[in-house]
């Protein structure tokens, strides 16, 4: 039996729920990207049977932030998967803020190990800094899925070095977040 894992680029391409901007960058364009780039690594390895929440650069999902999100949660559930990923890219008021976070609903749980090898991976692969994993229950995405859930906060788009990791490394992140998930199953 493969691994069914749901892939949640972040965001709308415009329009309600769109992601942060920074330095002509949009949130939502690399999620996308990053997101597909893991489908396509994902859909190589027969372990695994993937699906994504936006299959193509345009579809916007939901007419409010509230239907975006339930739309992602409720492909999941409906599916079902047993592993979902949220990919995301940070935004802080301070330019100096950088790094990767992984956010999870608790704390020494199935995702809360899953973010660990995801976070590892990508600090250990791309070079960001690492911010922890984080414990955010109030998060609608990993509170309402029905398995194991990681948001992954792949670097800071107000930063103008992670910037660069964003702009010019989405197949790594991609490779990355593989490579944390075969750690996790001991592949």
């Amino acid at each position: 039996m493969a691994i069914k894992i749901f892939i949640d680029q972040g965001h709308n391409p415009y329009g309600v729920n769109a992601g942060a901007e920074g330095f002509g960058l949009y949130e939502q364009d690399i999620t996308y990207k990053v997101g597909m780039y893991l489908a396509d690594i994902l859909r190589g390895d027969s372990r695994f049977e993937v699906r994504t929440s936006r299959n193509s650069p345009d579809e916007v999902l939901g007419t409010s932030n509230s239907t975006s999100l339930a739309a992602r949660v409720n492909a999941a559930n409906s599916w079902p998967a047993n592993y979902f990923l949220s990919i995301h890219v940070n935004a802080n008021t301070n330019p100096a803020v950088n790094g990767t976070e992984v956010y999870v609903y608790q704390e020494y749980s199935q995702s809360y190990y899953l973010g660990e090898r995801i976070l590892n991976s990508i600090v250990n692969n791309v070079g960001t800094k690492n911010n922890g994993v984080r414990v955010r229950p109030s998060l609608y995405v990993l509170r309402k899925t029905n398995m194991p859930a990681a948001l992954i906060e792949l670097a800071y788009i107000t930063n103008a070095n992670d910037v660069e990791k964003l702009r010019n490394e989405q197949y790594l992140f991609a490779q990355s977040i593989y490579k944390g998930l075969l750690e996790y199953f001991g592949f």
